[in-house]
């Protein structure tokens, strides 16, 4: 169950990041936010262990940018077709 919580609040964060270096509003709502961010550490995750940099002596910084780095990838395609999907209010 921790690990669920655990989970989110990275993507949370990661997501929030990846809007603060996108440029320009990105109009997605917060739990979208935070699975793409969850998505985009998943994703890091799992392309630092292929890469062979997963676990290193010390901090995981290749690691961190990979899952910060498709954070924003996630976040800068599925946030134009979320706003082109929804009407204006």
């Amino acid at each position: 169950m921790f690990q669920l919580l655990w989970i989110l609040l990275i993507g949370f964060v990661l997501g929030v990041l990846a809007k603060l270096i996108l440029r320009g509003p990105q109009s997605i709502p917060w739990w979208l936010t935070m699975l793409l961010g969850a998505a985009g550490a998943l994703l890091g995750n799992a392309v630092s262990g292929w890469i062979g940099v997963r676990h290193t002596s010390g901090i995981d910084w290749i690691r961190h940018i990979l899952q910060l780095a498709f954070a924003v990838a996630l976040v800068a395609l599925v946030a134009p077709a979320w706003s082109r999907n929804r009407p204006p209010r």
